[in-house]
C-alpha cells in the first residue's frame, strides 16, 4: 500500500469509530476516558467537545502529547494515534462540530460557557489490520499448530502521518 492508501486507512477508521479512548499525562502517571470524536479529515485535525472545568483541559495544558486508541471490532481494526493537543474556545468550529447530543451536558448550546474545544494534531499513527472473521482466526492457529509455523492474524503498519 502507498504511504496515501496507509494514511486514508487511518482516517477512515478514525471516521467509522464514534468513540475512542483520549490518554492524557498528569503527574501521577497516565489517564485515559471515552471521548467522542470529532474528525475534520480536510483539515487533518480531530476534535472533542468538552468541558472546560474537566481534568483533561488542565491535564492538556501542562502536558500536551496525547494518545487516542480507535477500535473497530467489525472489521479488526486497531488503531494508536499520538497527536498533540490543545484546549480551544473555537465558537465557530464548535458549531461545526455540535452534534444535537450535546445538549444533554450543555443545554446552553455550542456557546454555553461551560463548552471548549480539544483540537488535536496526529503526529503519528499505528494500525493493525487483523483478519475479517473468526473463522480465519481459527484456521490461522489451527494451521499454526499443525505446522509450527506462526499464524498470519494481519497486518501491522507503523504510519507517520505527515499533516
Amino acid at each position: 500500500m502507498s504511504e496515501q492508501d496507509n494514511i486514508d486507512r487511518v482516517w477512515d477508521i478514525i471516521e467509522k469509530v464514534e468513540v475512542c479512548m483520549l490518554t492524557t499525562q498528569f503527574s501521577g502517571g497516565l489517564r485515559a476516558r471515552p471521548i467522542e470524536v470529532r474528525p475534520d479529515r480536510p483539515a487533518a485535525l480531530i476534535f472533542f467537545v468538552t468541558d472546560v472545568h474537566s481534568l483533561k483541559e488542565g491535564e492538556i495544558e501542562a502536558a500536551p502529547d496525547v494518545g487516542l486508541a480507535f477500535i473497530d471490532s467489525k472489521d479488526k481494526a486497531y488503531l494508536s494515534i499520538t497527536g498533540r493537543a490543545r484546549v480551544t474556545r473555537d465558537a465557530a468550529k464548535t458549531k461545526e462540530v455540535w452534534r444535537k447530543t450535546d445538549e444533554l451536558w450543555w443545554p446552553g448550546g455550542p456557546t454555553d460557557a461551560h463548552v471548549c474545544l480539544l483540537r488535536i494534531e496526529p503526529l503519528t499513527a499505528e494500525l493493525w489490520d487483523g483478519p475479517a472473521s473468526a473463522a480465519v482466526v481459527a484456521f490461522e492457529f489451527a494451521k499454526a499448530k499443525m505446522t509450527g509455523k506462526e499464524p498470519k492474524l494481519g497486518e501491522n503498519r507503523k504510519l507517520t502521518v505527515d499533516m
